[in-house]
């Protein structure tokens, strides 16, 4: 591995960028979501900055339902992502499908269409539980860079 390698995948771990995508949720924890990016809970102090290109995202937060409309986007917004990368489901709905799971054009949680690394339950989930799951994210992102540089 060269040294911008070494250099470009330090600076992706101190200061990840995150896209969040709402598979159609009752918007609650979309709501929780952007209160984390307030002044109140601040989640840049940890260097991280909200983004709406999945080229560019490091972290994919996702919230709500995923039914056979959105799973396609979902799937594609996945694959744009650079590697290394992990999704944090958000919510009943993005871990189960919530209240909606019954429902003919539900698919089910976030982890029926891609892979899931860390979960956050609530509805809607407060501020505070999905600032936790993102620092989890931060651990499970330093450590799939840390591999990502070993396989080099």
């Amino acid at each position: 591995m060269s040294f911008w390698d070494k250099m470009i995948n330090s600076s992706r771990r101190k200061s990840p960028w995150l896209l969040h995508f709402d598979c159609g949720s009752c918007n609650g924890c979309d709501i929780e979501t952007l209160a984390c990016l307030t002044p109140v809970y601040d989640v840049e102090r940890f260097g991280i900055v909200n983004v709406g290109n999945p080229k560019h995202a490091d972290i994919l937060l996702v919230t709500g339902t995923v039914n056979f409309r959105n799973r396609e986007v979902l799937k594609v917004l996945y694959e744009q992502m650079a590697e290394p990368k992990v999704v944090v489901a958000i919510g009943a709905c993005g871990l189960s499908g919530g209240i909606f799971r019954e429902a003919p054009n539900v698919v089910g949680g976030v982890d029926k269409v891609i892979p899931v690394d860390v979960y956050v339950p609530g509805c809607p989930a407060r501020p505070e539980a999905i600032i936790d799951g993102v620092v989890l994210a931060l651990d499970k992102f330093a450590e799939k860079c840390g591999q990502q540089e070993k396989k080099r």
